[in-house]
């Protein structure tokens, strides 16, 4: 007779207790029963915002129904386990259905936290826990301006980038001093909740919530502190807890604070019954991640086979993109108290970054760490934690990116066989390598036969440079693909695209990828789209970002920017007087920028048309700002006023900036010219940079600011006009051939083999034989270029984006301005001003 095992709950945990215990059955001697509250099998939560991004639900699906058939797994789905018998062993369905077990596992799993604040059950409040929690906020969206979202968490964030995305003006209201308090410190928490605002989304912290107000339905939150925010729509993630209601009823141990009691074995007082995922309490914790759940389920179904197994605690590290932005921490995010560890602290807030690592009183081990805006060392670095693995460096050397393009930390060739690199699955190292010695041959096989890389996903950009790195020491060519929908990388994208005509995303997918598409191919292809063709680029605007979407920039307040193109920074005083008009007539804030043009902030959505009509009436551009494009070529005056000019480098400059205006490409492009070697264009800190001799002109490439400034190396030494602008088209044209996705000319240039010689040789000996071809495809670029403004200002259909609300014409009211020595700024930006200015005075 088989054994009959219970499985309370077919959530992701819950499934996957079914299929480890299916898989390590060879005896065949469980038959396992699993009841589903929900209308439908297991799906995938981790993902679930990815619904409102074209998924359906059928693609979050863990497995069909089939499945579960073919593995004599028996399903209840829509039937809730209302009642346990302990002594008789049986469970009581709410069918009536009276189900008898010989082992039983709870995995209920948990429900969202809803405070209770009055007013908290108004129509227009939502939970965000299921597909049917997701189709009850779209559906009321529509008919919704503004919305709320409580809790500042990972999933809150996530909710409120969804509420977002329907179009609706979206503010996020935590009651900690700061977003994610048990993933970030205070100072990751500030950067990241700058990130956020710059997306659009309003963030209000310490905030505690004593009144939802409204006649029936939702119409504003009111806080104890006496303010209030008026909103029509409210989303709930203030956390979780666990649904141990069950369990309670039967008289199994539950925690003071909730939590079904389990032992490193995963039992309750009751030595039939498990519980595991996120209603299982073990040592007074509950675990609310993926991973531990899955270790938890592959831990009682070895016991049930009769192989020695235990829970003893989990990795509780997480890595994941929130509105577009990187945040990553594992370990100790602070120094343990009682420690002599210290904290090596990169804070760069103009560049949207933090980097924090604790590490051990001799600086030889790393104790844990934090990541906001790049997230890229985080492999490396917790597999350095998580392996003890000695740090052999300056540590801050870890954080900080190498000249060389290398990584200062670990790479995965160093690890040892038994480091764990999927969490989720619990799969090695030495897993990976012997699946790879076995036969698989591409990272989707590898992920089908290992499992790894299926559960938050977390671990595939270091399971992919480890597959790559097996293939390579095999003598196999490894390419590198774009993302999980392309097998191509961006430069064979690029070549896909240029051969065959395609000018869609939709023609590309379908020909040359699969699935839907994601955040990294879809702007990828709308730039290579834009590079190959020179269409404009709101033909592509539903695969881009908020900046190419709306023509603009968008700042900290929900207003745009408004940045004329101003070619050499030469105006005249015509210009520049209609460039003050319009800033009058619309109350922008206005600053002379280091790349000498003037930018125009505060602008709202719906006046960007208006606002850009009078600007190219007068005879202005669209500066692209807002666009992986040349942004500006800076100059000097040069030899027309100044006594040491040796060239004309205002002239030059204006030719220079005008000839590739408009030209996407995989980064932002700014060039400079110098009129003799004073430098005063700072043009060797540009893409490419030009600076004048006596004899012609001095051509330098690849440099850059940011982060990580690097001066432009020497390409071309006085060469004569005619020249310089040749080898430029085909440096650029190069460039927009080969380079990966956002990845900036100083970086692809340390990349390439053979570096600044080999692009010497190609671009001015013609060694690979293309330069013919470079240069007709920048002719073509510079003869079908169109300003973005006035090709949408002449669309009414693209005019129709730049409303606020989708479903009415009225502006947001929302967005409040306070005079700051003489113009606008955002009201708590003043705030903060205020404050700063009080504390010099004080001191």
């Amino acid at each position: 007779m088989k054994k009959r095992v219970i499985v309370i709950g077919n959530g992701m945990v819950g499934y996957k207790f079914c299929e480890r215990l299916v898989d390590k059955d060879t005896a065949n001697k469980f038959q396992i029963v699993t009841f589903c509250e929900e209308p439908r099998p297991a799906y995938d939560r981790v993902h679930l915002s990815e619904y409102f991004t074209g998924k359906a639900a059928e693609d979050l699906s863990m497995a069909k129904f089939g499945w579960y058939e073919e593995n004599d797994v028996e399903l209840h789905v829509g039937e809730k386990v209302t009642q346990i018998d302990k002594v008789a062993k049986r469970v009581i369905t709410s069918s009536g259905k009276v189900v008898a077990y010989d082992k039983l596992v709870m995995a209920t799993g948990s429900a969202p936290f809803v405070p209770p604040v009055p007013g908290i059950d108004k129509e227009g409040v939502f939970v965000y826990r299921t597909i049917e929690d997701l189709d009850a906020i779209k559906e009321y969206s529509k008919t919704a301006k503004s919305c709320a979202v409580i809790g500042g968490g990972l999933l809150g964030l996530e909710a409120a980038k969804a509420a977002q995305d329907l179009g609706l003006r979206t503010h996020v209201v935590e009651f900690a001093p700061r977003l994610m308090p048990r993933q970030l410190d205070e100072e990751a928490g500030i950067l990241l909740k700058d990130i956020i605002a710059d997306r659009g989304i309003q963030v209000h912290l310490s905030k505690s919530t004593s009144n939802i107000a409204g006649d029936g339905k939702v119409k504003a939150m009111e806080f104890a502190d006496g303010s209030e925010l008026k909103v029509d729509m409210i989303i709930v993630s203030a956390g979780i807890k666990p649904r141990d209601e069950l369990a309670r009823d039967a008289g199994i141990e539950v925690g003071p604070r909730g939590g079904i009691q389990v032992d490193s074995y995963l039992l309750t007082n009751d030595p039939n019954i498990f519980a595991i995922g996120e209603c299982a309490l073990y040592e007074g914790m509950i675990y609310g991640l993926i991973a531990p759940g899955y270790q938890m389920a592959d831990a009682v179904s070895e016991l049930l086979i009769g192989n020695e197994a235990t829970f003893t605690g989990a990795d509780m590290s997480t890595k994941l993109k929130l509105i577009g932005t990187d945040v990553a921490s594992f370990g100790a995010i602070d120094i343990p108290d009682g420690s002599h560890a210290s904290e090596i602290v990169i804070n760069d807030s103009h560049g949207k970054l933090y980097k924090k690592l604790v590490v051990s009183e001799d600086g030889k081990n790393l104790l844990g760490g934090i990541l906001v805006g790049d997230a890229s060392a985080y492999g490396s670095l917790h597999q350095m934690y998580l392996n003890e693995i000695p740090i052999k460096c300056d540590p801050i050397q870890l954080i900080m990116p190498a000249s060389d393009g290398e990584p200062a930390g670990v790479g995965v060739g160093d690890l040892p066989d038994s480091a764990q690199i999927c969490s989720c699955e619990a799969v090695t190292k030495g897993d990976l390598c012997s699946a790879i010695e076995n036969g698989c041959d591409t990272v989707a096989s590898l992920k089908s036969c290992t499992k790894a890389g299926t559960g938050c996903g977390g671990c595939v950009p270091m399971m992919t440079d480890l597959f790559k790195q097996k293939m390579r020491e095999s003598g196999v060519e490894v390419s590198d693909r774009l993302c999980e929908h392309f097998d191509l990388s961006r430069t064979e994208m690029y070549q896909v695209v240029r051969a065959t005509g395609i000018k869609t995303f939709d023609e590309l997918l379908m020909k040359h990828g699969s699935g839907l598409g994601c955040e990294i191919c879809k702007p990828a292809a709308a730039s290579i789209l834009a590079s190959t063709w020179n269409l404009p680029i709101l033909e592509h605007a539903p695969l881009q970002d908020s900046n190419d979407a709306f023509l603009a920039n968008i700042q900290q307040d929900g207003t745009y920017s408004v940045i004329p193109r101003i070619p050499g920074g030469e105006i005249t005083p015509d210009k520049l007087i209609v460039i003050g008009e319009v800033a009058k007539k619309y109350n922008l804030y206005m600053k002379l920028t280091g790349g000498q043009r003037i930018d125009l902030l505060g602008a709202r959505a719906a006046d960007l048309p208006p606002i850009w009509k009078e600007l190219i009436d007068a005879g202005f551009e669209s500066g692209h700002a807002y666009g992986k494009a040349l942004r500006t070529v800076k100059s000097c005056v040069g030899s027309t006023w100044c006594r040491f000019g040796v060239q004309d480098s205002t002239t030059l400059a204006i030719d220079i900036e005008k000839r590739y205006r408009g030209i996407r490409s995989p980064h932002k492009l700014k060039g400079g010219v110098s009129g003799c070697t004073r430098e005063c264009a700072e043009a060797r800190s540009k893409d490419f940079g030009i600076i004048a001799t006596e004899k012609g002109w001095n051509l330098y490439v690849c440099g850059n600011g940011g982060i990580t400034p690097r001066h432009g190396d020497l390409f071309a030494t006085d060469i004569d006009r005619e020249t310089l602008i040749k080898y430029i088209d085909r440096f650029l044209m190069y460039y927009i051939k080969t380079a990966d996705r956002l990845e900036r000319t100083s970086t692809w240039m340390t990349k390439l083999e053979g570096g600044l010689a080999h692009l010497q040789d190609v671009v001015i000996n013609d060694s690979l034989g293309i330069c013919d071809e470079l240069e007709s495809q920048m002719a073509h670029l510079i003869g079908t270029y169109e300003c973005e403004w006035k090709n949408a200002i002449d669309d009414p259909e693209k005019l129709k984006r730049f409303s606020h609300f989708q479903n009415t014409d009225e502006v947001d009211e929302t967005v409040e301005f306070v005079d700051l020595r003489g113009q606008i700024c955002p009201a708590r930006l003043n705030e903060a001003n205020e404050e700063e200015s009080g504390e010099l005075a004080n001191a």
